[in-house]
């Protein structure tokens, strides 16, 4: 399918407005809709991409910038040590309540289109896999894929760094797909064991996929960019949401 990018949405939240950004397919209808989380950077050109190849799949995506309190509407952070140490900074500077309350917005933005079916999903890179997870906790998800999910096995999501993913595996009744690189120097082999065995004590249904990829793999810009796996990444991720929402 043909995408439009449509103009951003300014979501209300606790924390003040949160612009949006929504992709669809350019053909009228209505199509189910993906929350798509983003790394530390924002919505940076390689986002956007990813988020137009998701729409070109017969979704609505909806990509919040969260990091909208701190910084101004459009705010997009470089891809550098500047970018890298600002984003990471805000990361354990937002609280969990914060994160919970955007996500929270977007699904329910999502189910009012017109344009959407009502059938969710969430989708996430890095610290947006985390967000992906936990946003998959909602009721009216189907679906969630996380991509190298950061900081879930050491609680290390919001202010304080003591994040209550662990503890509420219980709450996912979505069909999750979990992607992890095995030389990602941030989630190590005992990390994504911790992860992986409190879905299985939770009783997750959960698909687990680990592949030789650095961090980042899946953005097209950069030394750790591996094309061919992310495209076998992409088909998975795809497969799975038209299995669960529909086409």
């Amino acid at each position: 399918m043909t995408v439009q990018e449509l103009p951003p949405v300014e979501l209300t939240t606790p924390t003040g407005p949160m612009r949006t950004n929504v992709f669809a397919p350019a053909e009228p209808g209505r199509y189910p809709g993906l929350v798509f989380f983003s790394e530390i950077f924002q919505i940076t050109a390689p986002i956007r991409r990813t988020a137009a190849l998701l729409a070109g799949h017969g979704f609505v995506v909806a990509v919040p910038e969260i990091y909208h309190e701190f910084e101004p509407a459009g705010t997009v952070l470089a891809y550098d040590q500047a970018g890298a140490d600002r984003g990471n900074a805000l990361k354990t500077t937002k609280t969990l309540q914060s994160y919970d309350d955007d996500a929270r917005a977007v699904l329910q933005h999502l189910a009012s289109r017109p344009d959407c079916t009502g059938r969710l999903g969430t989708i996430g890179i890095c610290i947006g896999g985390h967000l992906s997870f936990r946003a998959a906790m909602s009721p009216n998800v189907q679906a969630g894929v996380c991509f190298y999910a950061t900081d879930i096995h050491k609680r290390g999501l919001g202010q304080g760094m003591n994040d209550n993913t662990l503890d509420r595996m219980k709450e996912l009744s979505a069909e999750m797909l979990m992607i992890w690189g095995r030389q990602d120097p941030h989630i190590s082999q005992d990390g994504r064991r911790i992860v992986y065995d409190a879905m299985t004590a939770a009783g997750v249904n959960f698909t687990w996929h680990e592949f030789n990829g650095q961090h980042a793999f899946l953005r097209d810009e950069g030394a750790r960019y591996d094309p061919d796996l992310a495209m076998t990444c992409y088909r998975l991720a795809i497969d799975l949401f038209r299995k669960k929402l529909g086409q």
